[in-house]
């Protein structure tokens, strides 16, 4: 039987846990956890370890917390546990050359889209925002530029028709922990062939900023509903009612017409807005200052009449 390999874990949110944790039941030796420092999280803002750290420290596994990874004294720092192989995971900085020299094995990462497509930050959400149907995870061997080393193990899930990215984010670290799983047993089975990229084949997941949530009522209803399943819970889609910031949860795609932006009907039904070529229902919402809520229930108290354009503050509110 092989002796376990000497493992450096890096990864940070919760979207890592499985993996790491998937690395401790299979009695690999995890030497060391590197991971990003504590920050102020919530309405508190009180100082909070990543998820990540709380599992190490559960297992008394060392934690390495660097401002910045390539700082020469924590590539020497990382350099002393002598790791066969470092297990990458939503880390959140860019490793340098010096690093993934380091482990006899290499630098594996685990990405959330079947590679070459959704390289970047955000691949489960810009995979949901363009309407796919399908994808997965990819360990690869890491390199130096952003998530182009060569393919190691795939493995493809559905994305459901109602998912939201908060969902298909949850079914994907399991899967990530899978993936990762049948990668060290080809590799201890000396059995890994590493696959090139195919560059042509890429496309980019940029990081999500706030203002890509925003509605634009002259798009489709689909993409408009694809868009508020992808950027759930953040940044979140929204759009204006009364100068006020009208969140947007869930929505179904309607045949209804009329200027887009307007609302053609608000009640027990729901609120349909026309937008081009069609019309969208939205069901779960929340108006600023208010709680989150069905459509119906939100209504039922607040009156909202046909001919209401949803514009930001400052312009006119009906035609």
């Amino acid at each position: 039987m092989t002796s376990p390999l000497r493992i450096v874990f890096m990864g940070t949110p919760e979207f890592a846990v499985p993996t790491l944790q998937m690395l401790i039941e299979r009695g690999e030796n995890v030497v060391a956890v590197v991971t990003q420092p504590d920050r102020p999280k919530g309405r508190g803002q009180q100082t909070q370890p990543p998820p990540v750290k709380e599992l190490a420290l559960k297992h008394a596994i060392p934690v390495i917390q660097p401002l910045k990874v390539r700082a020469p004294e924590v590539i020497e720092e990382i350099r002393g546990y002598a790791p066969d192989l470092i297990v990458v995971i939503a880390f959140g900085q860019i490793l340098p050359k010096a690093l993934l020299e380091i482990p006899r094995h290499g630098c594996i990462n685990v990405h959330a889209s079947l590679l070459p497509r959704y390289r970047g930050a955000a691949p489960i959400n810009w995979c949901i925002i363009n309407g796919e149907s399908e994808t997965g995870i990819t360990t690869m061997m890491m390199d130096v530029g952003l998530d182009t080393g060569d393919m190691l193990v795939k493995m493809a899930t559905p994305i459901g028709g109602d998912e939201d990215a908060s969902s298909l984010h949850d079914r994907l670290s399991l899967l990530g922990a899978e993936t990762m799983a049948a990668t060290l047993d080809r590799l201890a089975r000396g059995e890994l062939v590493p696959e090139q990229q195919d560059d042509g084949a890429s496309c980019y997941a940029p990081m999500l900023k706030k203002e890509l949530g925003e509605i634009d009522w002259q798009r489709e209803p689909l993409a408009i509903r694809n868009l508020i399943r992808g950027v759930t819970p953040w940044p979140g889609a929204y759009t204006w009612l009364d100068g006020k910031m009208l969140k947007i949860f869930k929505a179904r795609t309607a045949a209804g017409s009329g200027a887009p932006g307007t609302v053609l009907q608000a009640g027990k039904n729901g609120l349909e807005i026309a937008c081009s070529g069609g019309s969208l229902v939205i069901e779960e919402l929340q108006l600023e200052g208010k709680k989150r809520m069905p459509a119906a229930d939100f209504l039922a108290g607040y009156k909202i009449a046909p001919g209401t354009l949803l514009v930001p503050h400052g312009q006119p509110r009906a035609e």
